[in-house]
């Protein structure tokens, strides 16, 4: 297992971040602690969680997994959305991150967040208010670091400069969606966290199962993209576009002597800016060959091939850009 730094902290985190929105799910206790063991005990170091995920079970149980292992361990979760029924339970007021912080530790069963993610911006907060109380708890020493998710450029960008002007801890990293067969990052969010050295640590990069190469053109009735509705969804996978990324996976996966969800994480590892990957399982079988994605790289030619497929169209103003634009 390789390690790179976060963003322009000098946290170093594996090159395979564990999910484990499962947990307590699809995923068996006993199955999410032994995934959590066998991370740890290749090298992996990096996990990921939330506190709205299974309704807090997921945090329980990452707590209980990484007992007794807690220094070696960088633990990310998120606030944001509501956990429980009254107006303050959700968002990313002073209130609520405070008091949600406060209630993942307990779950967590340890004394800080290595991570700490706002989960979605909150047009209802001034962020302000948001980035002056996880800097508070940086300054308690409940949080190492900060980080976002699901943003807009516009929202990160202007997030750091508010960290920048008022002096508070900045957001190292951010989560967003990224896979082969999900590129809008590529528009403006992906040079930005390369201007501002901000960690880019993807959710969803097996497009939510679509690039494991399980699925054809015939709508499943079983797994994630049974979904009507979500980023997951068929609706939203089942494109032509999408299939033609998928038969290039596919036809890297044999050349290799790889399977095709292999491919896909490998890309990304090898993709400029991005950090670490955030791949989940439901099953331990799932689990091992996720793993098999680290500990070699893509040679030039076949990564040339996936990233032609899965780019974006040509859209302004890159397109003007790449024609006009001249360094001097």
């Amino acid at each position: 297992m390789r390690y790179r730094l976060l963003g322009r902290s000098g946290l170093a985190v594996s090159e395979l971040c564990l999910g484990t929105m499962t947990f307590g799910n699809t995923t068996s206790e006993a199955d999410s602690i032994a995934m959590v063991h066998d991370f740890l005990g290749r090298g992996g170091n990096f996990l990921d969680t939330a506190n709205v995920y299974v309704q807090g079970k997921s945090e329980e149980i990452v707590g209980k997994a990484i007992k007794g292992r807690r220094s070696e361990t960088v633990l990310a979760t998120k606030v944001r959305f509501m956990t429980g029924a009254h107006p303050n339970s959700g968002g990313v007021s002073r209130k609520h991150i405070m008091d949600a912080a406060e209630a993942s530790l307990k779950r967590l069963d340890t004394d800080y967040i290595d991570l700490y993610q706002v989960h979605v911006w909150d047009h209802a907060t001034p962020i302000e208010e948001t980035l002056r109380a996880l800097d508070d708890l940086i300054t308690a020493g409940k949080v190492r670091y900060i980080g976002c998710s699901n943003f807009f450029a516009w929202q990160l960008m202007k997030s750091l400069a508010v960290s920048d002007r008022e002096r508070y801890a900045r957001f190292v990293s951010i989560q967003p969606q990224y896979s082969l067969v999900s590129r809008e990052m590529d528009r403006e969010m992906m040079s930005l966290c390369l201007e501002e050295n901000v960690g880019v640590i993807p959710w969803a990069p097996l497009g939510g199962g679509f690039l494991t190469g399980r699925y054809t053109r015939e709508e499943p009735v079983s797994g994630r993209l049974t979904a009507k509705q979500g980023e997951s969804s068929w609706a939203l996978r089942a494109s032509d576009k999408n299939f033609a990324v998928l038969e290039a996976v596919r036809s890297a996966a044999k050349e290799l002597d790889k399977t095709p969800a292999q491919v896909a994480l490998a890309w990304l590892l090898r993709r400029e800016g991005i950090t670490s990957p955030i791949f989940g399982a439901s099953t331990l079988a799932q689990y091992e060959e996720n793993m098999g994605a680290a500990g070699w790289t893509m040679p030039d030619g076949i990564w040339n091939a996936l990233d032609e497929a899965s780019a974006l169209p040509s859209e302004y103003p890159n397109r003007f850009i790449a024609k006009f634009a001249r360094p001097f």
